[in-house]
């Protein structure tokens, strides 16, 4: 005889309209809290208007973030705000090479009458993760306080920015951009800025780009402080070579190292020694193949802070000491 088997019963699943409203609630919660400090910007220039798109208020006192091209070609840059306040702006710090710029108002335009700016700190310890949700809040086609929804597909993409240096760690996400989301936030869930929007691809579906937060919150630390990007400087003018692979083979080195085609006359280049013709392969501990190598290392190498760099001149390995300067 055959016992009976009693089934426990299947655990409940949420019904397709339950799953709608926690979406829904989730990005609501984003929008309300974000929203208010997400603002459009309307550039001019002497020719009449040159241009417009997002950004963000990033302090409590009046500093919006925004992209370097949607601000570099303008003369007069007006702030206009969700509650349709409208101030003037001044560029406070550029940095073409990550495509982010910082824009100064007057806090009073960005807040309502006795309340606080409201602002979105930003935070480069958040760690975007490929499949969350990710939420864009800008000004496209100059639709102003536009939301579009998707998911963070991919990170540590590489971008060219202005004079074809290499941005590291882009965000590739889902969430619609058009002309005008430019500068604007990315966020999570919590509101969170995961990243500055910069780009889309031409042509293409589903392919948007944001400066990661990591490197807006480095650039901010930069620009507040400086008011520039302070880098760390060489003085020399390179391209990358493929090497012959018996010359990587009895060296231990790669495909390719960095030749040097210029040294500035009083450069650190030129006080280590570096001459043209150069095959610069090692820099500190980190192995050189490209020129955008090089930028990465020297991104975050202290200026003043002396390096070992590994060179092959004429064939021969040798080793040359140089202490790098802040680039003007």
């Amino acid at each position: 005889m055959t016992a009976a088997v009693a089934m426990a019963p299947a655990p409940a699943t949420p019904n397709d309209g339950e799953l709608l409203d926690a979406y829904s609630r989730a990005v609501i919660g984003v929008v309300e809290k974000a929203g208010p400090a997400v603002v459009s910007l309307e550039v001019g220039s002497k020719r009449g208007p040159a241009g417009a798109g997002s950004g963000f208020a990033v302090t409590p006192d009046g500093y919006v973030m925004t992209n370097s091209h949607v601000v570099a070609s303008g003369r007069q840059i007006r702030v206009r705000t969700p509650a349709g306040e409208i101030a003037e702006g001044q560029v406070m710090g550029d940095d073409p090479a990550t495509d982010l710029a910082l824009v100064r108002v007057e806090a009073g335009a960005l807040a309502a009458a006795g309340q606080p700016v409201p602002y979105l700190p930003v935070d480069g310890a958040i760690a975007p993760r490929v499949g969350q949700l990710a939420v864009a809040i800008g000004n496209p086609l100059g639709f102003e306080s536009t939301v579009s929804t998707g998911v963070v597909s991919a990170l540590g993409r590489s971008l060219r920015g202005k004079g074809n240096r290499l941005i590291d760690g882009v965000i590739q996400h889902t969430a619609p951009l058009n002309p005008g989301n430019s500068g604007g936030p990315l966020l999570d869930t919590a509101g969170r800025v995961l990243g500055v929007n910069t780009a889309i691809i031409a042509r293409s579906q589903g392919l948007g780009f944001a400066i990661a937060v990591e490197t807006a919150a480095w650039v901010l630390g930069q620009l507040l402080q400086h008011g520039r990007v302070r880098r760390a400087w060489l003085g020399v003018g390179a391209m990358r070579r493929p090497l012959d692979r018996r010359l990587a083979y009895h060296h231990g080195l790669g495909a390719a190292a960095v030749e040097i085609q210029s040294v500035e006359a009083g450069s650190p280049a030129a006080k280590a020694g570096m001459a043209d013709g150069d095959l610069l392969v090692k820099f500190g501990e980190h192995a050189i193949e490209s020129v955008d190598d090089l930028h990465r290392v020297l991104r975050n190498w202290p200026a003043a802070q002396t390096a070992r760099m590994g060179v092959i001149r004429r064939g021969q390995r040798i080793d040359l000491v140089i202490t790098p300067a802040w680039a003007s």
